[in-house]
């Protein structure tokens, strides 16, 4: 589930800096989380703190994919703006997945009415992303980052995700 940011390009691997950059709260990992509409996790990538979330986006949806039970595509993805970018637009579409991403104020100024309405209402069901990285940082390891690797830093949030998982009540049916 870990892809490093920099360095070596195996899953799984040590990146060089260790998903730590420096942003403007300071010394940082910035965690990309795909969840689904109920709000469990499905699938993260780590970076550092300073990183735009348009690169990590395709690695970040073929890690979802991967851990879905059902390989399918969602039928719609909400996103923040961080993720606004023509070339996600594209890749999205590509795959019939309707796109909830708000754009930035100084983008597509004169042109915004080629990439359609923007859905307030879906929008406002991201806020499900939002409350699973608050329960994910609920465990005082991953609030803090005690670990100094990513690998290690990575299996904590693995491991809170699977606490989350085991939470869920169990269905009588089978």
């Amino acid at each position: 589930m870990l892809r490093p940011a920099g360095g070596k390009s195996r899953i799984g691997a040590e990146p060089n800096d260790h998903a730590l950059g420096l942003s403007h709260g300071g010394i940082g990992t910035k965690l990309h989380l795909a969840t689904e509409g109920h709000g469990l996790p499905i699938g993260f990538v780590l970076t550092v703190g300073n990183r735009n979330e348009c690169p990590t986006f395709e690695p970040l949806m073929q890690v979802a994919r991967r851990c879905r039970s059902r390989c399918r595509w969602p039928e719609r993805l909400a996103a923040d703006k961080g993720y606004s970018a023509d070339k996600l637009r594209r890749w999205l579409r590509r795959r019939r997945i309707g796109v909830v991403i708000p754009m930035r104020d100084n983008e597509h100024v004169n042109d915004r009415d080629r990439f359609g309405v923007f859905d307030k209402d879906a929008y406002r069901e991201r806020n499900v992303v939002e409350r699973c990285v608050g329960r994910l940082k609920e465990c005082r390891r991953i609030c803090t980052r005690f670990e100094k690797l990513a690998v290690n830093f990575g299996a904590m949030i693995t491991i809170a995700m699977i606490a989350m998982y085991l939470k869920l009540p169990l269905s009588d049916r089978a």
